[in-house]
């Protein structure tokens, strides 16, 4: 599939340079739409517009027989779907360039660091870098490194272990008391956290290794303020995507109150639908709009601008509070997002807002080890949340010794604490 959305976004982005006429140009650009979204709907969502349609006609008392399809997802669709999106679509606006270079195109949609989840690169910063001779840049190459590590460390002793119970919680969710279940769900918090941002510095760092820049996908989300804050520091190149392709041009935050709201719900339905072909997403993403909403209409949804507590250890007790509110809001929306269906969600919510979130922890008393972990981690992240990743400013200017001391601390970290091996969640999207 991605050898076909690379052809045929090369061939048209080809033609897209030479015509003139605008009626033609809509239609190339509608050709490169309807192919490639035509490929992601059939593969992604086939079965699930199958089992709706069927779920509506039963309801109204017609029973119709269908055949659902074994289809076998291919591997970083929803991702290079989008990159080579991005590409015809600046084009068509004629923000670029068309490349006449198959190769260095090829390479751009199918760049092996970023390919299977991201983050989502755009043509205009990416594309350019293969035309490039590169140096080897000792500095360069050591921050790649450094990058590398962390989100190592991230993904297999935070990520690995965190998923460990939030696995066994959710999955056994008729078991536990509603504080297990609460703990459940900030382990999966934790779990998706640093289990994508952590794919994402180790993509980002392997590029940097290699010469390339890519774009930053999280900038310490769960320090944020308020949803809108937290929308733009989550994903990053995912929700700018939506606002540039798919927000701006439905008219964003301009028009009346009705379009506010119409494009609000749109681009966060969208956003859950893209993550998988179930109502569980479709709801988390309407709780985010329902969240983002507010802050949309009072206009304070660019309040929080910089970085929390800048230049300071302790955030003030306004900034506590609106990160704790932010945080929570965050939680309840995982649910949605990690249960198997809207049913069990309701379940866990219902066990979570009874009296037995009063009640003990129902785990293992290992699972202290992971807390640990965790706020430790947390530690780090606060202390280096002014930086492009958590540890990116340990080591230059340092004495050698201290500096190699903490990099072998996250390396036997890494050995002695690695969880058990778990795929990184975003594969599956």
């Amino acid at each position: 599939m991605v050898i076909y959305s690379t052809i045929v976004d090369f061939v048209i982005g080809i033609f897209l340079g030479k015509e003139t006429n605008p009626i033609k140009r809509k239609l190339l650009l509608s050709i490169s739409i309807i192919g490639n979204l035509g490929l992601l709907v059939f593969f992604k969502y086939y079965n699930f517009f199958l089992d709706s349609f069927v779920d509506a006609f039963t309801f109204f008392g017609y029973e119709i027989s269908t055949r659902s399809l074994n289809v076998i997802l291919p591997v970083g669709i929803s991702f290079y779907t989008f990159q080579t999106l991005s590409y015809g679509i600046d084009v068509y606006r004629k923000q670029i360039e068309p490349t006449r270079d198959f190769i260095a195109f090829s390479a751009f949609v199918t760049f092996f660091p970023q390919l299977v989840a991201g983050p989502i690169e755009r043509a205009s910063n990416l594309l350019p870098q293969f035309y490039k001779h590169r140096f080897f840049v000792y500095n360069k190459a050591i921050d790649g490194l450094r990058q590398i590590l962390w989100g190592l460390f991230k993904k297999v002793v935070i990520a690995d272990n965190a998923a460990e119970y939030a696995n066994l919680i959710f999955n056994n969710s008729a078991e536990y008391t509603g504080s297990t279940l609460a703990l459940g769900v900030f382990f999966f918090s934790i779990q998706i956290y640093c289990d994508f941002s952590g794919y994402s510095d180790i993509a980002i760092g392997t590029g940097r290794l290699f010469g390339f820049d890519l774009m930053r996908n999280f900038n310490f989300p769960y320090f944020s303020r308020d949803i809108a804050e937290f929308w733009r520091r989550w994903h990053i190149s995912l929700s700018t995507w939506f606002r540039d392709y798919l927000y701006y041009p439905l008219g964003g935050s301009k028009g009346n109150l009705l379009n506010k709201v119409r494009n609000t719900f749109i681009i966060f339905l969208v956003s859950g639908f893209w993550h998988g072909a179930n109502w569980t997403f479709i709801i988390w993403g309407a709780l985010n709009a329902i969240y983002f909403l507010p802050l949309l209409l009072l206009k304070k949804n660019r309040t929080y601008l910089g970085i929390v507590a800048e230049g300071k250890i302790f955030p003030t007790f306004r900034e506590f509070t609106s990160m704790g509110i932010t945080f929570l809001l965050t939680l309840f929306a995982w649910i949605f997002f990690r249960a198997n269906s809207i049913d069990h969600a309701f379940s866990i919510i219902s066990e979570i807002f009874s009296g037995s979130f009063f009640s003990p922890i129902e785990l293992p008393k290992e699972f202290l080890v992971a807390v640990g972990l965790i706020v430790l981690f947390m530690m780090i992240e606060w202390l280096g949340r002014a930086n492009q990743y958590a540890i990116a400013k340990l080591g230059p200017g340092w004495p050698k010794g201290l500096r190699w001391a903490i990099y072998y601390s996250i390396m036997l970290a890494i050995f002695l604490f690695a969880g058990n091996g778990q795929d990184f969640i975003y594969f599956q999207f």
